[in-house]
């Protein structure tokens, strides 16, 4: 029979709500016999066993997260030898990897479940805890590889890029040797991301972390400094064929920080003379003023013009006619593209003036 432009309303049976009632009852029932369990300090497989299949219905269930840290705290324990006094490596690698495969299809029904997550680093900070470095760090290269896995998923999935952060200060921590190569192995693993998609923001991000961490590890000078911030430049510049795209001028925001007086001594090249600070601002002025002869329309291109001549007016001292002028002209492009703003262009204004 025809609807009439009615909706058609879902019908629940009695089968249906019966059935429901039946699932709750019997979840119930097993949230209520893990808690007694634990309650009575049982951490019995046949405990762990219930703990997993909760788990498996409701992963949001922090407690039952904890209740499981319990379990396996006991278990390690157990492992300890008599002897040595030490933790038994043979049985604990088979607890954590059954955890970890435990883990691993939880993760991919539910990727951004911050519980899942918080115990899979507690697990393996167990492995790094337990184990002799070398077991350790095969857990840890395991989690790399998988954590690369999700990237080439989603690129941009900024959980998953703040995951692999953990996973290099892990793999640090067990480095017998070179930590630089870590950071390197990661700043090259960030090109192949962006060349990949220049939109990627996370990478870009991920990125400025790796590079001041590099230059850090390696008391850089000055001068390697300065020229890790040239080659950086010239990347923005090559990624910028898209003006529109607002993840690339984020990242030459962050370079631009650099000529900073007030903020340069946190950037990538903390040693740079005023005059040599000015030097730059002016060439990346004279580069985003050539992008504007044809795109007029971009209100990123303005918004960096502007952050140009304020900051050649922090390095200076002072702010010239001609300059307060282009920068009232620019705030006033600002305002028709971006009227949404208006009230911060108009603190700009009030900078200036």
């Amino acid at each position: 029979m025809a609807s009439h432009g009615i909706p058609r309303q879902s019908v629940t049976t009695e089968v249906d709500t019966e059935q429901t009632q039946k699932q709750v009852r019997t979840y119930r029932d097993l949230e209520r016999s893990v808690h007694e369990k634990i309650a009575e300090h049982k951490y019995t497989c046949d405990t762990l066993d219930q703990v997993c299949e909760l788990l498996k219905k409701n992963p949001e269930y922090y407690t039952i997260w904890n209740y499981r840290r319990l379990i396996r705290q006991h278990d390690f324990a157990q492992t300890t030898s008599e002897s040595s006094g030490q933790p038994d490596a043979g049985e604990i690698v088979p607890i954590i990897k059954s955890d970890l495969e435990f883990l691993f299809p939880l993760l991919r029904s539910f990727p951004k479940c911050y519980w899942i997550w918080n115990y899979r680093l507690w697990i393996l900070n167990e492995a790094k805890r337990l184990l002799p470095k070398q077991l350790a760090r095969q857990f840890w290269e395991g989690e790399l590889a998988l954590v690369g896995k999700m990237l080439n998923a989603d690129s941009r999935n900024f959980h998953g890029w703040g995951y692999r952060t953990f996973v290099i200060e892990a793999l640090e921590d067990l480095a017998d040797d070179d930590k630089e190569s870590i950071t390197q192995a990661e700043i090259d693993y960030t090109t192949k991301m962006i060349k990949t998609n220049l939109s990627n923001f996370s990478a870009w991000h991920y990125r400025t972390k790796a590079i001041q961490k590099l230059l850090d590890e390696k008391n850089a000078s000055d001068q390697e400094r300065r020229h890790v911030l040239e080659q950086e430049l010239e990347l923005s510049h090559n990624a910028l064929i898209d003006p529109y795209d607002q993840s690339l001028w984020f990242y030459h925001q962050n370079l631009m920080c650099v000529f900073d007086p007030s903020l340069a001594d946190r950037t990538l090249a903390r040693g740079l003379s005023n005059s040599e600070r000015l030097r730059y601002v002016q060439e990346e002025k004279e580069l985003i003023n050539e992008m504007l002869e044809d795109y007029t329309d971009c209100k990123w291109i303005y918004q960096a013009l502007v952050d140009c001549n304020l900051i050649a007016a922090k390095i200076e001292g002072t702010m010239s006619a001609e300059s307060r002028a282009e920068v009232l002209g620019w705030l006033k492009s600002l305002n028709e593209l971006d009227p949404l703003r208006k009230g911060h262009w108009k603190d700009i204004e009030n900078q200036v003036m």
